[in-house]
């Protein structure tokens, strides 16, 4: 009888999406991203420093610009990173693509989940933040992802990210909001 060899888990890869954290990261936020592979930050963030506190298991931390990452409100001395970030990232993950963006740029408000749709069709998820209201839009294909705020500016109620849990063959969304 032949032997039939253990089927290997799919890779996996989790994801902690934030925003808006204007320079302040609740601790709860801080715990989730600890248990993550990797972390993406869809701006807004307030300051190098903040970066450093949202270390996953890999420590790899990628983030975009948002309106409010600008030389006056980044800390003196902070310009050479606040340089390097984009507006925009993409990423290849297991299953699919995600992009990355703030979103301030895309107008009017109540179309921007068609408009990020329309603008990058070829992704499986868009993360964008700016709103600071948390919202999973996996209606339709590429889903829109806003984590809400990871701070304590306008959560709406609740600090909050998402973690996203890619395989090759399915993706699932991880809802973390916590009221005090």
């Amino acid at each position: 009888m032949p032997l039939t060899p253990p089927t290997a888990e799919p890779p996996s890869l989790r994801i902690a999406l934030l925003s808006d954290t204007h320079n302040a990261v609740d601790r709860r936020i801080a715990e989730v991203v600890e248990g993550c592979d990797l972390v993406v930050h869809a701006g807004d963030i307030g300051s190098p420093e903040v970066l450093a506190r949202l270390l996953p298991k890999s420590g790899r931390v990628l983030a975009v610009r948002g309106n409010n990452d600008t030389p006056e409100q980044w800390p003196r001395g902070t310009e050479r990173c606040l340089r390097v970030l984009p507006e925009y990232l993409s990423l290849d993950v297991p299953g699919g693509v995600i992009v990355v963006v703030h979103g301030h740029r895309v107008n009017p408000a109540y179309r921007r989940h068609q408009a990020l749709r329309d603008r990058y069709p070829e992704a499986r998820a868009i993360v964008y933040g700016h709103t600071h209201r948390l919202v999973v839009d996996d209606s339709t294909q590429p889903w829109v992802l806003n984590p809400g705020a990871a701070g304590f500016t306008r959560t709406h109620g609740a600090p909050s990210c998402l973690v996203l849990v890619a395989t090759p063959s399915d993706w699932r969304v991880d809802i973390h909001a916590f009221r005090d």
